[in-house]
């Protein structure tokens, strides 16, 4: 397969981006690792009349933890999240670089940028599912200057973002330490799309939930908050996890396709929303937080699954 015509243009530096995307127009897109962008438009699925290559400009590739959070560089790939050896970062935001391995394969991960995901807007990507649930801040640059928008606001529908034509995204910002935070996902094949994923978080005092989060994917056209209120103060306990997994589910209504029917997405959501905060709460309780009812026990994932 061959995409369609368009301009190709290299950019140096953001400025000269944002002046390209004002005079291209709206159907122009930004190429940064490709990963996404390239096969879409290989089966036509995207059409850009004009690509603006931001992979040389400098600057732009960092993971840096200050009193501001963490800063994580719009070009930065996947791969140096997945490695990254700081112990500052392991400590407070390690679900990052646990979660890194479950984006494509190797080679995805080597080229594909964490900037390049988050404006993407995949429903199922992993970075926007954790944008939205650990409270993430995206920084676009256009040309009336800097604007950030929150994650919560910043996914809008399949592949949709509130970012305008001529805005590139520079920088997403994660401003609070998640220590008990974890993300799973299903399925068929590794590397494949999820069929759906989980993102979850707790914040825990003296064996107590004070309050939980859970971000799913693949169940709609954004990121899906699930409301955990009713479970603030419940004990931090395997039952509670399996509680929260049937609590998303029910407040879910996802598609049936040609990869999963709605009824066996939902029982997928159950099952990994457990697991999830299982693997987040496992440090903190002294039976690895996963109980009678833990992930070892959730049952088989491909039981209803579409032939």
């Amino acid at each position: 397969m061959k995409p369609a015509p368009f301009a190709y243009h290299r950019a140096h530096e953001v400025a000269e981006t944002v002046g390209l995307l004002a005079e291209l127009g709206e159907d122009a897109k930004i190429l940064a690792g490709g990963q996404s962008l390239v096969p879409m438009m290989n089966f036509r699925l995207a059409r850009p009349t004009a690509l603006v290559d931001i992979t040389r400009i400098p600057g732009l590739s960092y993971l840096r933890l200050d009193g501001g959070g963490l800063h994580v560089g719009a070009l930065t790939p996947h791969r140096d999240v997945e490695t990254t050896r700081d112990p500052a970062i392991l400590e407070k935001f390690g679900v990052l670089p646990r979660s890194a391995h479950w984006i494509g394969h190797y080679p995805i991960r080597t080229r594909g940028t964490f900037g390049g995901s988050i404006a993407h807007a995949d429903p199922a990507s992993e970075w926007c599912l954790l944008a939205v649930l650990l409270g993430a801040v995206i920084t676009l640059q256009g040309p009336g200057g800097c604007r950030t928008v929150p994650a919560r606001e910043f996914f809008e529908g399949f592949y949709t973002t509130a970012a305008r034509p001529d805005e590139m995204l520079v920088e997403t910002c994660f401003p609070d330490p998640a220590p008990h935070a974890a993300l799973t996902e299903f399925a068929y094949r590794q590397g494949d799309f999820a069929i759906v994923a989980a993102a979850a978080a707790a914040d825990l005092a003296d064996g107590t939930c004070r309050s939980l989060h859970v971000v799913l994917g693949g169940v709609g056209p954004v990121p899906f908050t699930v409301d955990t209120a009713e479970l603030s103060g419940e004990p931090a306990v395997a039952a509670t996890w399996q509680a929260a997994g049937e609590l998303a589910a029910d407040q879910i209504e996802p598609p049936s396709d040609e990869h999963a029917s709605a009824a066996y997405r939902k029982r997928l959501t159950a099952i990994l929303v457990n697991r999830a905060l299982a693997e987040a709460t496992s440090a903190a309780q002294p039976d690895g937080g996963q109980g009678q009812d833990g992930p070892e026990n959730a049952g088989p994932l491909h039981q209803d699954a579409p032939q």
